[in-house]
C-alpha cells in the first residue's frame, strides 16, 4: 500500500473502524473517486451515511458505519475486466456468488459490478466490499 493510494487508506480504515465496534470513522485526505466509490457503499447498504466535512486542501469526511461490512479493500493492481470476465474476479475476492460487490471504473462512469454486466461492458476494478 503506497501512501499516495486515498482509495486503499480509506477503505483499510473503514475497515478497522468497522472491527473496531466504531459508528463513525473520519477519513483525510479524501478524493472524487473516493466519493463516488461512498455513493456506491451507500447504495449497496454497506454505510449509513458520510458527510463532507472540508473541502478545501485534502478535505476531510465522516463516514457512518452501519456494521455491515466483513471485507473491503482496494485491488492492486488496477485489473481491466472484459464483460464476460467478472465471475473470474468475483471468485478471487468475493466470499460466494451473489455476495459482495466488485466497484469497477467504467466509461460510463464508476459503478458496482453487476450494474457493469447488466450495461455490458468492463473496465477496472477498483475495490471490492462485503
Amino acid at each position: 500500500m503506497s501512501l499516495n493510494d486515498l482509495v486503499s487508506i480509506a477503505l483499510s480504515h473503514i475497515l478497522n473502524c468497522e472491527r473496531g465496534a466504531k459508528s463513525k470513522c473520519t477519513i483525510q485526505p479524501i478524493s472524487k473517486l473516493l466519493i463516488k466509490i461512498l455513493d456506491i457503499l451507500k447504495e449497496e447498504k454497506y454505510i449509513k451515511n458520510y458527510k463532507i466535512l472540508e473541502k478545501k486542501k485534502g478535505g476531510i469526511i465522516e463516514i457512518e458505519l452501519s456494521g455491515r461490512i466483513n471485507n473491503c479493500g482496494a485491488v492492486k493492481p488496477r485489473f481491466p475486466v472484459e464483460k464476460i470476465e467478472f465471475e473470474k474476479f468475483e471468485k478471487r475476492y468475493l466470499p460466494a456468488a451473489g455476495f459482495g460487490i466488485l466497484i469497477v471504473s467504467t466509461s460510463k462512469g464508476i459503478m458496482d459490478h453487476k450494474k457493469a454486466i447488466e450495461s455490458g461492458i468492463g473496465g477496472r476494478l477498483l475495490a471490492y466490499c462485503y
